[in-house]
């Protein structure tokens, strides 16, 4: 899914466009703003890839918002002022709307949308680097602090990504074992078929389970040994 969020200083307007937005399968609304000042307060506490963003507003005009987002979302323009159209092109805006907008037109710029988003995520591979790692979740990659990672759980053929500053774990089309392989072996170790911990991230331990919180994560007997044997070299315990 695309998350998306619509400003508009006409009401009318944001009715229709959110309209358009939940008939459209692939897109998410997020959020819906009459002005761009206070959609700048909610893009610095939340995820959005996609604004559909008029351009004549009060305070902060959508053109001078499109820059100070700058790559951390993309912008589609929907105003009723045809000027705009080449300024909106330099600031890499995916398309230009022009009011009033059909259903026929929305989709297809939220097509064009999709594709940009499909072909990011296909330009770079899941990776890792000294201290992140790159994964692809929905349509676009994301980037994880390797020291922010709590722990990992496989879900069928996704997996989990919990940390300590998300609400919500992130969601990766990746295996276990393609996890465990490019994680760093000194800081990662794989306890259960289904979890992979980081080491200095434990606090407690009991009954051969790890806590975080209110989860508890299972020590399997097969990685039992490996496990132990990491914790040997940093416990002050005979």
């Amino acid at each position: 899914m695309i998350r998306c969020a619509i400003i508009d200083d006409e009401p009318l307007a944001l009715d229709l466009l959110e309209g358009y937005v939940h008939k459209t399968p692939f897109l998410q609304l997020a959020g819906r703003f009459d002005n761009a000042l206070s959609a700048m307060e909610f893009l610095h506490h939340n995820q959005i890839d996609l604004f559909f963003l008029d351009i004549q507003m009060p305070a902060l005009n959508g053109m001078d918002f499109s820059k100070m987002v700058g790559n951390k979302a993309k912008v589609i323009f929907t105003t009723a002022f045809q000027q705009y159209a080449v300024e909106g092109f330099r600031v890499d805006a995916l398309d230009y709307l022009l009011k009033p907008i059909s259903y026929q037109e929305f989709l297809e710029a939220a097509n064009k949308a999709l594709r940009w988003f499909e072909m990011s995520a296909k330009q770079l591979p899941n990776q890792v680097t000294e201290d992140a790692i790159f994964v692809k979740t929905e349509y676009k990659l994301v980037q994880i602090k390797l020291a922010d990672i709590l722990y990992i759980e496989s879900s069928s053929d996704y997996v989990k990504i919990f940390t300590e500053t998300a609400s919500a774990p992130v969601l990766a089309q990746l295996s276990m074992k393609i996890m465990e392989e490019r994680l760093p072996s000194d800081r990662f170790v794989r306890v259960h078929r289904s979890f992979i911990v980081q080491l200095e991230k434990i606090k407690t331990i009991e009954h051969n389970r790890i806590v975080f919180g209110k989860t508890h994560i299972p020590i399997s007997d097969s990685y039992k040994t490996q496990f132990f044997g990491f914790l040997h070299g940093r416990s002050l315990i005979k």
